[in-house]
């Protein structure tokens, strides 16, 4: 599996190119599923599991890799599916999300594929408000799923979500009711959080599924005013995985346009990896965030927002 798994620093070429690597996994039948490369540490064959008396119904237990204790979530369990019966077949995916590690416990591994964000699709308009999707795509004349891992974890470990009466009580010179904070995220459950956090503090935002829509918005913006529209929408809080369009290929575009290159941008991101500091100077953006810290962002948000 080491040889699947190769290096975050081999991977980084492709970062900003609007592609991304996926890692293409089975639960517990054929049906292909896909996370991106980024969000895992490594792959590993499922080891012994200690019970963990009293946690959620989905958590099969505790794998205790290197000395360090890492929760072992069902993915197809906590998805709606049949739990994953033989663990000796069985693989984790150790991921970092919301500043935490903890592992995804998948049926079978296939392989990684390298593609252009552009054949990553929103979820079928059928598909409806309950599932677990953040996006498909074709893969060898077969339909992959690329499941909300944020979503099943915010459902098993809520994060915490308000944001502290300190932070709530900065005042600003800028009257910020008068702004907008465009928000880009392909996971209903981050936009959410981002929304709640910053209408605490009195921000008007707006929502978009993906970097494609975000740029449209903010083109028509930019035409509906007939200029530089940082005035009116001084930041853009956008994810970097999201079909049609990566956060980072959203940057870049943003600030290569004449009438939007002042708008700040802070990338807001459950990916891990050393290479994000070093891509946020590369695209252009302002800052990164690691999900999700409601403080952190309502601070960084004020921040920006005071900056004319």
């Amino acid at each position: 599996m080491s040889s699947l798994m190769s290096s975050v620093d081999q991977r980084t070429n492709i970062v900003g190119q609007n592609r991304l690597e996926l890692l293409i996994f089975r639960l517990t039948g054929q049906q292909p599923y896909g996370i991106n490369v980024f969000k895992v540490r490594e792959v590993i064959q499922c080891p012994q599991l200690t019970d963990m008396p009293g946690s959620n119904a989905h958590v099969r237990g505790i794998a205790h890799l290197r000395g360090t204790p890492v929760t072992v979530i069902d993915l197809s369990k906590a998805t709606g599916g049949k739990a994953i019966d033989d663990l000796s077949k069985a693989y984790i995916l150790v991921t970092e999300y919301n500043r935490t590690t903890q592992g995804f416990l998948v049926g079978g591994i296939d392989r990684i594929v390298n593609i252009n964000w552009e054949q990553i699709l929103p979820p079928p308009k059928g598909a409806g408000r309950n599932h677990y999707l953040t996006a498909v795509t074709q893969l060898d004349d077969k339909l992959v799923q690329i499941l909300d891992v944020e979503k099943v974890f915010a459902e098993i470990s809520p994060p915490d979500e308000e944001v502290s009466e300190t932070i709530k009580q900065r005042k600003s010179e800028r009257d910020l009711s008068q702004l907008t904070v465009l928000v880009a995220d392909d996971s209903a459950v981050a936009r959410n959080q981002v929304k709640r956090a910053l209408s605490s503090i009195g921000i008007n935002v707006e929502l978009v599924n993906d970097g494609r829509l975000a740029l449209d918005w903010l083109i028509a913006k930019a035409d509906e005013l007939g200029g530089d529209i940082s005035d009116q929408v001084p930041l853009l809080i956008s994810d970097i995985e999201m079909p049609e369009m990566d956060g980072y290929t959203l940057t870049a575009a943003v600030k290569a346009h004449e009438h939007l290159k002042n708008v700040h941008i802070v990338l807001h991101s459950s990916l891990s990896g050393v290479f994000n500091e070093a891509m946020v100077k590369k695209v252009g953006a302002d800052q990164f965030i690691a999900k999700f810290h409601p403080d952190e962002l309502a601070s960084a948000v004020q921040h920006w927002m005071a900056i004319e």
